[in-house]
């Protein structure tokens, strides 16, 4: 689960790592409340995605009158399709360096992976890019604990400023242990600054493992201020198990195994998945029905990748699933279908027995990932 700047916030005092001081407004009414920051502030946009600044969801503010007239400007704003209902008023920071620092799981080497740059402020997937020296990337065995020397080490290689050794060690290791003992799946501070009063994280990106949730119970807190995308709510209620993303292909597949690698095939393809979602194995005819009835609800689909592989799931119920949801039907857009496996022949007859001059079958994942990208133009 992605949190929301403040959120993210809100866990750093818990384990004692330096942020500024701030304010959490949800209208213009909450400023006139005696919330005790100094002067110049930062009104900062609560969404859950990147890019707010060059959108113009943080501004700086030096009166009282400044922070209405930004506050009024970002409250209500939309930034890539998220709407500002929340905004953090920040006291500003005078920054004399910036870093990156994250740490996240890397599952193909079954370690934890810490990252650190010099390159604060900016796109770390660009410096990773462009300037991959300036990226340090150290793992970390999650039976071991993250040390004084190692984390040293990645400050003395990622050039960072000595002079603050000390206290970057501090608030790494605290930042550390927010990432282990609060079950996250990604701590970001991206800038981690040196400023006038010492080492601050002035940003905060945190995603909680959810599956860790009985270990937790402020997850349940923290989940009830986000947002769920209608789409994401309709799956829900229908026991789907169902992830937005970012991109315009629909993604229906078998098994979470499948479904990744369809995702995968999708970006090879220059495409981008809209979401990932498990039908499971056994799936029936009103399983994938329900999937389908799921997408409906989500505007950024342009096309629909159902990719299927029959074990325990049997391809004709799935293909009979496809014709009862679509039967009738307008369709929003075009359905590419890729089935293989138990009961595939059946299942493709009954599709060719059905026709949808929307639905199109193919041979192989890689043409139907091609097709879907294509949105079959």
């Amino acid at each position: 689960m992605d949190l929301f700047e403040y959120q993210g916030k809100s866990l750093y005092g818990n384990y004692d790592i330096a942020h500024p001081n701030s304010f959490l407004a949800s209208n213009i009414e909450d400023l006139e409340k005696d919330f005790n920051l100094d002067y110049p502030v930062v009104v900062k946009a609560q969404v859950q995605v990147g890019g707010r600044g060059k959108a113009g969801g943080i501004k700086l503010a030096s009166t009282h009158e400044e922070l209405h007239l930004h506050s009024n400007e970002i409250l209500g704003m939309d930034i890539k399709g998220h709407k500002v209902e929340k905004i953090l008023i920040e006291e500003a920071s005078e920054i004399k360096e910036e870093y990156y620092l994250s740490f996240t799981l890397d599952r193909s080497e079954k370690k934890y992976l810490m990252m650190l740059s010099a390159k604060g402020g900016m796109d770390i997937e660009a410096v990773a890019a462009e300037n991959p020296d300036d990226l340090t990337m150290v793992h970390i065995n999650p039976a071991e604990t993250l040390t004084d020397e190692v984390i040293k080490k990645a400050i003395h290689n990622s050039n960072l400023n000595i002079v603050y050794e000390n206290e970057l060690l501090k608030i790494i290791q605290s930042l550390f242990k927010l990432f282990v003992d609060g079950d996250c799946d990604l701590v970001e501070v991206n800038p981690l600054a040196i400023t006038s009063s010492g080492v601050m994280a002035l940003d905060s990106k945190v995603s909680l493992d959810m599956s860790a949730k009985y270990r937790h119970e402020e997850f349940d807190e923290i989940e009830k201020d986000i947002p769920i995308p209608p789409s994401e709510k309709s799956a829900k209620e229908k026991g789907l198990n169902f992830i937005k993303l970012d991109g315009s292909v629909g993604i229906i597949g078998n098994g979470a195994g499948l479904v990744m690698s369809t995702l995968d095939v999708v970006a090879e393809y220059g495409g981008s998945a809209a979401n990932f979602l498990d039908i499971g194995g056994g799936a029936k005819a009103e399983t994938v029905s329900a999937a389908l009835d799921v997408l409906e609800t989500d505007k950024s689909v342009t096309s629909v990748f159902i990719n299927i592989f029959g074990g325990i799931t049997r391809c004709d119920l799935v293909a009979q699933g496809i014709v009862e949801a679509t039967k009738g039907k307008d369709l929003k857009w075009p359905i590419v279908i890729r089935l293989d496996g138990t009961n595939a022949i059946e299942g493709l007859e009954i599709l060719r027995a059905n026709p949808n001059e929307k639905i199109f079958i193919t041979d192989t994942m890689n043409q139907a990932a091609e097709l879907a990208v294509k949105g079959i133009n």
